[in-house]
C-alpha cells in the first residue's frame, strides 16, 4: 500500500495485547522526518500509560524499513538551532523506547540505514527478514552517523560499530544477527507470522516482571560487573516476593495450571 500525502505518517493497530506501529512514508523510504519522529514520540507517550498493551512492534510500509533522517528536510535549513532541535527530538524518541514498560520489537522487512538502523538498535528486540540489510551510511554523504553510533555501538560493540560507521558499507541480515544488531532472522514469507508469534508470547508473560526486568536489564548493562550483580540481586530478591512470582513458583512446585498474571 502506498501512502497518499494526506495519510498519517504513522499508523497504529492493536492485536490483543500487542500494539503495532507502522511507519507510513513508503515513497520517502520511511525517512524519519520531524513529523514522523513526533508521531512516534506521541505514541510512546500514550503507550507508557497503557496498562492493556504488553508488547509493541514497529514495522514499515514499502521497500525500506527506514533510510534514516529525511535529507530533504535536513537540506532545507542551514540553521544550527533547527538541526539541533531535530536531532534532540529524535534522540528523545529513541530513549523513550527504552523507558517504555513494554518490550519493543523492530520488524525489519528491508533496508535500514543511518537513523533507521539506529531505530532498529534502539528497540529491545528485532526480527529481520533474510532480505534485510543494514548500514550506518551517513559517511557516504559526508556525515558521520553520530547519533546512530550510540545505539548501534551498544548493540554490536566498538570495533564492529566503527567498521560500519567508517565505511558506510552494508551488512546482511545474517551478519546483523551474528553481531547482535537483530535477535532473529526469518525468511521473508514468515516475517509477519514469526514476529507476531514472538510478540504474543512476550505479551502473555507476567507484565510486572517484564516491565521491571526490562528496566533493570538496561540499567545494569551500563554498570560495571559488581554493580550489575548488586542491582540484579536486589531486583530478584524483590521479584520473588511479588504475587505473580509466588503464584508461578507455587504452580511449578505443586504441578498446578499456569496462573493468570495480575498485571502491573
Amino acid at each position: 500500500m502506498t501512502a497518499a500525502s494526506n495519510e498519517p505518517v504513522l499508523l497504529r493497530r492493536d492485536e490483543g495485547r500487542v500494539a503495532i506501529l507502522t511507519l507510513n512514508r513508503p515513497k520517502a523510504m520511511n525517512a524519519l522526518s520531524g513529523e514522523l519522529i513526533d508521531a512516534l514520540q506521541a505514541e510512546f507517550d500514550r503507550l507508557a500509560k497503557d496498562r492493556e498493551i504488553r508488547c509493541v512492534v514497529i514495522e514499515a510500509q514499502g521497500r525500506a524499513f527506514s533510510t534514516g533522517h529525511d535529507l530533504r528536510e535536513v537540506a532545507s535549513s542551514r540553521d544550527h538551532a533547527f538541526h539541533h532541535d531535530l536531532l534532540t527530538r529524535c534522540s528523545a524518541m529513541m530513549m523513550a523506547i527504552r523507558a517504555l514498560p513494554q518490550p519493543v520489537i523492530a520488524k525489519v522487512q528491508a533496508i535500514a540505514t543511518a537513523a533507521g538502523c539506529q531505530l532498529v538498535a534502539a528497540c529491545d528486540l528485532a526480527v529481520a527478514s533474510s532480505d534485510a540489510t543494514f548500514a550506518t551510511s551517513g559517511i557516504n554523504n559526508g556525515l558521520f552517523c553520530g547519533t546512530p553510533s550510540v545505539a548501534v555501538g551498544r548493540n554490536v560493540g566498538s570495533k564492529r560499530a566503527l567498521d560500519m560507521l567508517f565505511t558506510g558499507q552494508f551488512i546482511d541480515a545474517a551478519t546483523a544477527l551474528r553481531d547482535g544488531l537483530v535477535s532473529r532472522v526469518v525468511p521473508p514469507a514468515e516475517l509477519d507470522r514469526e514476529t507476531m508469534t514472538f510478540a504474543q508470547h512476550i505479551a502473555a508473560q507476567p507484565p510486572q516482571q517484564i516491565a521491571e526486568g526490562k528496566a533493570m536489564f538496561h540499567k545494569h548493562m551500563e554498570m560495571d560487573l559488581a554493580q550489575a550483580y548488586a542491582i540484579a540481586t536486589e531486583f530478584m530478591a524483590g521479584a520473588i516476593m511479588t504475587e505473580d512470582a509466588q503464584a508461578g513458583i507455587d504452580a511449578f512446585v505443586n504441578k498446578k495450571p499456569k496462573p493468570e498474571w495480575k498485571g502491573r
